[in-house]
């Protein structure tokens, strides 16, 4: 097994030139997946046959000179999109007993179209409404960097399947931060695109007006391979953009030279742990950042977005709530049925100021390219830590996982987040990743993707993926 990449780009590289076969890297991801996963349970599925006769398929095709550009890549996808074949739980019990999903969701048969192989679906958050992948009905998704900690969330099986080096990309999906949490935590690379940039069809909703599909990787460079082929327009999806690809790969060496680029503070230092500003320091040091500025209303912005999140989540869910509230996982029930009870006006205050606080954003961009800003307040804490101490106070973990993603998803821009890790440590203890959010302007994300790799290119922002076991 030593023999098989960790990395997507490697995968396809040995592939293409004969020295290694689908098959091959299949059963390696294979194997790795049933060594560490009862210790990490990120999987709720695994997809052994499916991945070795899509294997075996791409051996064949390559016999006829074939090779797609995802071609022997092994990946996995939050358990909220659709497997033909499988019932789509979303995290949630209440859904086991649904019929089993009639065909794969868009972002799965494009995928495959490009040669990826499906090894299984992930363990997240139920029904999406969480920061810690401690699910109640599927047990808790371990962190691979420290097996005792969260691996964050709602795809925290999608992060902690890249961070142990199981796959090199996974599907998640992130409405205010459930891709960009579980990445700083686990110490992967992160895409939340633009909203509506890729499309939703075949994934369970959360939030209509805030989810957002996107991956995990181990790289810059596998996040644009993979996005690049994940990209346009989709006629089931009407709240999908009609915009073409806008490949992002061949930009990548770029780097940032030209950018203007700054570091967000005010709210983002003020909510961030010494840990945290650290790293948004030191990235926006490397990449040349030379403000500090503010996002004006960002505090009142997280707390619509909360409004909207529990009004919309809530409906969403109201008659099962009302006819099956027992086979609701305790947590997410608890805020779905007070999500019912939101009053109207609140919700109509908060969408008043997501419009205020888009022109605000729109405002900074004239003046920038790019924004930095830490992606999580804290690194990875203990398993059932019900708190955290922030500012000199003890603040609730399951919400506040998420303060300085959820104003971000909330107007919808794309980011990428990069993990940073701190040198030394305390002996004993393991030495935890924490990720920066690399902010654009809508629809920018080849910006996003290039300041990525600049720190990856200058040796600040590393996966670190050496091993399969935690």
């Amino acid at each position: 097994m030593s023999k098989i990449p960790f990395h997507a780009s490697e995968c396809v590289a040995a592939f293409a030139s004969g020295e290694l076969s689908a098959t091959e890297i299949a059963q390696a991801a294979l194997e790795r997946i049933a060594a560490a996963n009862p210790g990490l349970n990120a999987y709720t599925t695994i997809t052994a046959e499916r991945a070795l006769a899509e294997a075996g398929a791409l051996d064949a095709a390559r016999a006829r000179g074939v090779a797609p550009p995802l071609a022997a890549v092994p990946y996995a996808v939050k358990n909220l999109f659709d497997i033909e074949g499988l019932t789509t739980l979303a995290g949630a019990r209440i859904n086991a007993g649904n019929p089993p999903a009639g065909a794969d969701a868009p972002l799965l048969r494009r995928m495959g179209e490009a040669g990826a192989l499906l090894t299984g679906a992930l363990n997240m958050d139920a029904l999406a409404y969480g920061f810690t992948t401690e699910n109640s009905h599927y047990g808790v998704t371990r962190n691979p960097r420290d097996p005792g900690r969260i691996a964050g969330g709602s795809s925290g099986g999608s992060g902690a399947a890249v961070a142990a080096g199981l796959v090199p990309i996974a599907l998640g999906s992130d409405t205010n931060g459930s891709i960009r949490v579980p990445a700083s935590l686990c110490g992967v690379f992160g895409l939340k695109p633009t909203f509506s940039r890729l499309p939703r069809t075949g994934s369970f909703p959360f939030v209509a007006s805030l989810d957002h599909l996107g991956l995990l990787a181990a790289s810059a460079t596998d996040l644009a391979l993979a996005y690049d082929v994940l990209q346009g327009p989709e006629s089931a999806d009407p709240a999908c953009a009609q915009r073409g690809v806008e490949a992002t790969l061949g930009v990548l060496e770029r780097g940032v030279e030209g950018l203007r680029i700054a570091r967000l503070g005010g709210y983002f230092d003020d909510h961030a742990s010494p840990m945290a500003q650290w790293a948004a320091r030191l990235a926006a040091a490397t990449l040349g950042a030379r403000e500090v500025v503010e996002l004006p209303g960002t505090a009142q912005a997280r707390a619509a977005a909360f409004v909207i999140t529990a009004a919309e989540g809530g409906a969403l869910h109201l008659a099962a709530l009302r006819d099956r509230a027992e086979d609701f996982e305790p947590l997410s029930r608890e805020r779905l049925t007070a999500g019912t009870l939101v009053p109207a006006a609140w919700t109509q205050r908060a969408q008043r100021h997501r419009s205020w606080f888009r022109l605000q954003a729109m405002a900074l961009f004239e003046h920038f390219d790019l924004l930095i800003a830490p992606a999580t307040p804290v690194t990875a804490t203990v398993i059932g830590q019900e708190s955290f101490e922030l500012g000199g106070r003890s603040v609730p973990t399951r919400a506040n996982m998420g303060l300085l993603t959820q104003p971000i998803s909330f107007i919808g821009l794309p980011v990428a987040v990069a993990p940073l890790w701190p040198e030394g440590g305390l002996p004993g203890l393991p030495i935890l990743p924490i990720g920066v959010q690399l902010i654009a302007p809508a629809w920018r994300e080849d910006l996003c993707l290039r300041a990525a790799r600049a720190l990856e290119q200058a040796s600040i922002a590393d996966a670190r993926i050496t091993s399969a076991a935690p």
